[in-house]
């Protein structure tokens, strides 16, 4: 494997990335943090749901669905919570600042903003060009002007969303696990099992539901790869973004949940009668999700060329 791949060379920075979390590396420590953490998000999330289905009611179904504009941009900018319990975590239970968590001052921005314009450049020409998407089938599409105003709001609060997300998965968890175990089979693939746990939806099917996961976990192996390999959690926050940007903002369904950002709506999708057992005997390994895989790699790679680390 040494002949292809060497990892003590492809990731000599990520020893000074999780030097700081060397200082405490007891195990009890992690399952505490990631424990406190996600209780922590758990409360904040339910009391912010709570307020606001009190204090705006419209406004709190928008949240849930992600139907508005509005309602999506709150949705994902709640994920702020989630970072501010990393943050918390890692500076009460591990002494160290949460600045920590990204890596080397002054390149985070830097490596974030390169690996975002290269995984979203290759993300617009795969879907522009044909075959991929059937333009004709569109729907609607939504105005252009009230769009290009709310990107930077959007893009804003998407940032939130996947910057908390890497905090925790590839900052937080993977140094912590990197101080305790050296071998990256161990610190690059135990955050990301936990992080394709969290993707799992109790309403769809058992197939979908493990296509999902599956995918997750490559993602997460992509970001943490960028991330050892940079030494710094920018690449990381970067492809995660396009990723979602990609996911958000451009393509939607007429009504569909999280839809209330995209450009282009298609027709939605007709609902099964029951959504528990939807999928539940189709099989898991299909073309369409090696195909995802092969998307997701390239925007890997096209980060990784972005960054050139």
């Amino acid at each position: 494997m040494s002949a292809f791949f060497d990892p003590a060379r492809a990731y000599h920075r990520h020893g000074a990335f999780a030097a700081p979390a060397l200082q405490s590396p007891e195990l009890w420590r992690i399952l505490l943090g990631l424990t406190a953490i996600e209780a922590i998000f758990a409360l904040a999330i339910r009391g912010f749901d709570a307020a606001l289905d009190s204090l705006a009611p419209a406004l709190a179904i928008a949240v849930f669905e992600g139907t508005t504009p509005a309602g999506l941009m709150v949705q994902l900018a709640s994920y702020g919570f989630l970072g501010l319990a990393t943050a918390f975590v890692t500076e009460r239970l591990h002494h160290r600042p949460a600045r920590s968590l990204i890596g080397a001052r002054g390149q985070g921005l830097r490596l974030m903003t390169r690996g975002f314009l290269g995984a979203m450049a290759f993300y617009m020409v795969v879907q522009f060009m044909p075959p991929w998407s059937d333009f004709a089938a569109i729907e609607e599409i939504r105005p252009a002007g009230p769009w290009l105003l709310a990107l930077p709001l959007a893009l804003a609060a998407l940032l939130v969303q996947t910057a908390s997300e890497e905090l925790l998965y590839r900052g937080y968890l993977q140094q912590q696990i990197a101080a305790r175990f050296a071998h990256p089979a161990i610190w690059m693939v135990v955050p990301n099992l936990i992080f394709a746990s969290v993707h799992w939806n109790e309403g769809s099917g058992w197939a979908d539901n493990w296509q999902y996961v599956i995918w997750a976990f490559c993602f997460g192996l992509a970001c943490s790869d960028l991330t050892a390999r940079s030494g710094n959690l920018g690449p990381a926050i970067g492809l995660h973004l396009a990723n979602n940007a990609y996911a958000f903002l451009f393509f939607g369904e007429v009504g569909g949940l999280d839809s209330g950002l995209s450009l282009f709506l298609f027709p939605a999708t007709p609902e099964m009668p029951d959504m528990a057992g939807a999928g539940a005997d189709g099989p898991i390994l299909t073309l369409m999700l090696a195909v995802e895989l092969f998307v997701l790699a390239l925007a890997w790679l096209s980060a990784r060329l972005a960054i050139r680390r």
